[in-house]
């Protein structure tokens, strides 16, 4: 827009960075707009009518955004736009800035547009000057105060339109708001209209009232002669100011419209990031031809809702992208297990966003064994994602191999440490023998389960835990403590992520007493139950991702055959012993051998002793149930050393030499076995 009072002042070249004293004299400032870097040079006299210092100022032109306010930004915006796709050399406008007291005062500035020998502007040199006495007299401030507002009352729409924009999270959320009681409507639009481009053609996807859209126009072509198409092609609006205008210019579209009465139309084509996503047509039926100032709020209005399509567009890809990622990196498919109900649930956070490192996994393992793992890797990225698929992997891997859960988690942490990471990740590993219902338990870093009983009380297991994976290793504690419980059949074993406990503001502790008494609520089927948590976690929000595994144990339908159970006892490690002394309590009253039960769990008592005592390593016990020849449960004793142990008579008085006197008699059957560099001892007991 060419200002009626153009200044005939010539600028120098390099300013601001040698400011013209006749600028300086006539208190105005000078500007340098470079194009190519966006940045915005300002001399200090301009610095004045801006009202900032210039340690306020970053050179950028959004920064002015402090002083100049959304409005008079937008209709700048408008006027320099036109300026340079219109070719022209100049420009001028008043516009407002609010001061550092707070008032607003009038400022003029003047553009000079420097285009390269192709016609592209590269820089726009200019001036400032407050303008505010020029504008003084009453009868300018009456004509400025009415326009000011109409155009308050046309920029507000955009305002609030803009302010509600910027919480849309999907396409629909936009077209929502654009069709409410505080959309495009309080523009005085009797209808809308909007398409979006997809792959060289426009689809129809918001219309309101029902009857704005043209039958067979769902889907059109980008070079069809609609006002939609022409603003895509042409990347300008199209202001049609009467029906005759409509129906010269749009001959097959208009008897379409006439039920609709209207008089003018407005259609705007939606552009970011330099290429077009869309258009917006705005039919009105009361009134005929648009204001400049008018015109400039609705291609403002247009540039907003684009912005928003693109980030909400952008948003639902990345969005897919994330679930899809976290999806192929988590277990396809949870196999079936003998035995037990097995529930596994994956929740987003709140976000949606954000991929993040939590998992489940569910490991059939020989003997009638499951693994069951939960973990969360640091992070929401798909860095996280990535260590996560990797850590599943491996942790199923070494659990296949018949690893110890101790040594499953330290070989674990290792892995993570080799990564070479700066992730590390908090897991918990229980291994269950669902024919006996032991269970060892594992945790590295991470909360620790619940068990709901068969009365349908909840309690939380505290379990003692070793660092998480890859700080273990990272520090050389990978020692992992092996926790052993019992789960009785209809027992439910919880597995989650701190997503499901953790609020803001909220303990840990309680947290967990919470989701105990949540569980102990819910419904005993674990499907049921698992839907029922993430229903809740869905409700409460959250920024955390929430993985969630439930095991409930069956009755055993008859005593295990080939069942096996294994545990690594360390000399000097009074832990591991009393928990293998109850693993073999347990799994011989499982196994239908209640009433041998004292003199069995005596005599594994005197082989791991002897391994212990007589070897300079660590000794490992296996319980096996065998069905040929009869049922028979078996015990053996692994010792690194290669010397055979001897039975001999302690004496009256000795105190040691008894322990295979014992295992002779107690046993039904014992012997020696090598076993590479060592050997195992092994007895066996009938059953019932």
């Amino acid at each position: 827009m060419a200002d009626r009072g153009a200044s005939a002042l010539s600028l120098p070249e390099d300013g601001p960075a040698h400011p013209d004293p006749i600028l300086a004299l006539n208190r105005m400032g000078s500007f340098d707009w470079d194009l190519d870097a966006g940045l915005f040079h300002m001399d200090a006299q301009a610095f004045e009518v801006f009202d900032l210092r210039p340690d306020e100022y970053d050179e950028r032109p959004e920064t002015l955004a402090v002083r100049v306010p959304p409005p008079e930004a937008a209709r700048l915006d408008a006027v320099v736009a036109r300026a340079i796709k219109d070719g022209s050399e100049n420009y001028g406008t008043y516009f407002r800035i609010r001061c550092r007291d707070g008032s607003l005062r009038w400022t003029h500035t003047q553009g000079y547009i420097r285009r390269d020998g192709t016609g592209r502007p590269r820089r726009v040199v200019g001036i400032v000057r407050d303008a505010t006495q020029e504008l003084a007299d009453s009868a300018a401030r009456s004509l400025r105060a009415a326009q000011d507002e109409a155009f308050r009352q046309q920029t507000s729409v955009v305002q609030v339109i803009s302010a509600a924009l910027a919480h849309a999270r999907s396409v629909q959320d936009v077209i929502d708001v654009l069709k409410d009681t505080h959309g495009v409507r309080h523009l005085g639009a009797a209808s809308l209209v909007m398409g979006l481009v997809e792959a060289g053609r426009i689809r129809l996807v918001a219309e309101g009232p029902a009857g704005a859209s043209v039958p067979g126009t769902r889907i059109t072509r980008i070079d069809e002669p609609y006002p939609m198409s022409e603003v895509v092609r042409t990347l300008s609006p199209r202001f049609i100011e009467s029906p005759e205008e409509f129906a010269a210019g749009y001959p097959i579209l208009w008897p379409h419209l006439t039920d609709l009465h209207i008089t003018s139309a407005a259609y705007l084509p939606l552009i970011a990031q330099a290429r077009p996503i869309g258009a917006m047509g705005l039919l009105y039926d009361d009134r005929r031809g648009f204001s400049a100032e008018e015109r400039a709020v609705l291609v403002a209005l247009g540039s907003s809702i684009a912005q928003s399509l693109m980030r909400a567009m952008l948003y639902e890809q990345e969005k897919d992208l994330a679930q899809g990622l976290q999806q192929a990196m988590l277990p396809r498919t949870i196999p079936s297990v003998r035995g037990a109900d097995i529930a596994v649930r994956y929740r987003s956070a709140a976000l949606g966003r954000d991929i993040g490192g939590d998992w489940y996994d569910l490991i059939p393992l020989p003997g009638g064994r499951v693994g069951a793992v939960i973990g969360d890797v640091q992070g929401h990225d798909t860095h996280a994602a990535a260590v996560m698929g990797q850590l599943r992997i491996v942790l199923r891997a070494y659990a296949a191999e018949g690893h110890t859960p101790a040594t499953v988690m330290a070989r674990a942490s290792v892995f993570l440490h080799e990564l070479d990471t700066d992730r590390f990740a908090t897991c918990l590993y229980a291994e269950a023998d669902l024919s006996t219902g032991v269970v060892q338990v594992v945790r590295a870093g991470h909360i620790d389960p619940l068990v709901r009983h068969g009365d349908g009380s909840c309690a939380r297991i505290t379990v003692e835990g070793g660092l998480p994976l890859g700080l273990s290793a990272e520090f050389g504690r990978l020692e992992y403590p092996v926790a052993t419980l019992e789960l009785d059949p209809g027992h439910t074993l919880l597995l989650c992520t701190d997503g499901l406990v953790e609020q803001p503001g909220t303990d840990l502790d309680d947290g967990m007493r919470g989701l105990a008494a949540l569980v102990a609520e819910g419904p005993e089927e674990v499907d049921g139950l698992a839907d029922r948590l993430i229903q809740l976690s869905e409700e409460q929000g959250g920024d955390d991702d929430v993985a969630l595994l439930l095991l409930r144990r069956h009755a055993p339908e008859t005593a295990p055959a080939g069942g096996r159970l294994r545990r690594h006892v360390a000399p000097g490690d009074p832990e591991a012993l009393t928990q293998a002394r109850h693993m073999i309590r347990a799994a011989v009253r499982a196994w239908g051998a209640r009433d041998r039960a004292y003199e069995i769990e005596l005599a594994a008592d005197e082989l791991i002793t002897n391994a212990l005592m007589h070897t300079e390593g660590s000794a490992i016990v296996t319980l096996r149930a065998l069905s040929g020849g009869g049922r028979r449960l078996r015990i053996e004793v692994e010792d690194s050393s290669s010397a055979l142990p001897r039975r001999r008579d302690a004496g009256e008085s000795g105190v040691s030499g008894r322990g295979l006197l014992l295992v002779d008699r107690l046993a039904d059957g014992w012997g020696v076995e090598a076993r590479g560099g060592g050997k195992a001892v092994w007895c066996e007991f009938r059953l019932p």
